[in-house]
């Protein structure tokens, strides 16, 4: 049976990261958290191949859809395609800074229009029994005043959203990377559970600079999910444990080499497919970190995937690798 979708810990939506061969691969590390979907424009979906922006592999779910745009029409649409294609969850963005972004009048900039955000949430509800959910910032530019955030989620509940997940950063429209974005503007959690105090009937999930569980279940005495961004992405393992700490599952987390062993299966049917295996590896290189042979692992993966017609064989290879070196160490994958 299909794990429902809890919001408890996700992991966020990252451009040229979590496609979705690195949702498949996270899968196999933890079966509750929420995956999100890379940001996809609205635009992709209602004017480009829609099969393509929406596929997934059934292993991915629970999976969230995060969307971009502001055209209440055109995220209807998207959200009833959504629905359609079996994702469990849509999300607008409200949170991207990028200038592209910016310049399609839709991420972060949407904070300075909590009207038009609830409208577009409001026509996403309508068109789909899908829940819809906000990712957004504290604040943009100087407009970052707690009384304007909390100003900005009454508006958006009151046309539905019942979830909203806060990089508790505020987002420099001018002037900073997407990158900067995400490192330069402090962290202010407090201003995220002061969030929750004021809006206990919603759910408020906190997001940014979150590395670790011990770090995700502090933050869960305060807020109702956690969500972790490039750590899970940097060192995936870090999600081993959280079906049994977060959710309360009982099965014993799956070992390194035992997640190798089922990405290869998958690996196989994509190369099969002509997916280019260097599409799947550049998202494994993580898997080891922290212990003996990590560095040979990558290596291997990062010298060996460009090679002409390199496959699966390669991970397999890479693998074996890594075996020697723990075996030799007395430690275990």
């Amino acid at each position: 049976m299909q794990p429902k979708a809890n919001r408890r810990l996700s992991v966020a939506p990252m451009m040229d990261w979590t496609d979705r061969h690195c949702r498949f691969f996270l899968r196999l590390i933890s079966r509750r958290a929420l995956l999100y979907t890379e940001m996809v424009p609205t635009g992709a979906i209602v004017h480009g191949d829609r099969a393509r922006f929406l596929a997934f592999h059934p292993a991915e779910r629970p999976l969230a859809l995060q969307l971009g745009g502001a055209e209440p029409v055109q995220l209807a649409e998207c959200a009833e395609a959504a629905a359609a294609a079996g994702y469990d969850e849509v999300n607008l963005n409200v949170g991207c800074p990028s200038d592209r972004v910016q310049h399609a009048r839709f991420g972060a900039c949407l904070m300075a229009e909590p009207e038009l955000v609830g409208r577009c949430v409001a026509a996403m509800a309508a068109a789909s029994a899908l829940p819809v959910t906000v990712k957004t910032r504290t604040g943009i530019d100087e407009r970052d005043s707690y009384a304007e955030l909390k100003g900005f989620v009454e508006t958006v509940a009151a046309a539905g959203c019942r979830s909203f997940t806060v990089h508790a950063r505020k987002a420099w429209l001018q002037g900073l990377s997407p990158k900067q974005n995400r490192e330069l503007p402090p962290l202010d959690y407090d201003r995220v559970y002061r969030l929750k105090e004021d809006f206990r009937e919603l759910e408020i999930v906190l997001n940014g600079g979150v590395q670790s569980l011990d770090e995700a279940q502090a933050h869960l005495a305060r807020v109702d999910g956690v969500m972790i961004g490039r750590a899970a992405y940097q060192n995936p393992y870090v999600l081993a444990e959280a079906d049994r700490r977060l959710f309360g599952e009982d099965p014993p987390p799956p070992g390194r080499e035992a997640v190798v062993r089922a990405l290869l299966p998958y690996a196989a049917a994509q190369c099969a497919e002509g997916v280019p295996v260097k599409s799947i590896i550049r998202h494994i290189l993580g898997l080891f970190n922290g212990l003996p042979g990590a560095r040979a692992w990558r290596r291997h993966l990062s010298e060996a995937a460009h090679r002409p017609g390199a496959g699966p064989e390669v991970i397999e290879a890479a693998l074996e690798v890594v075996l020697e070196r723990l075996e030799a160490r007395g430690a275990a994958a």
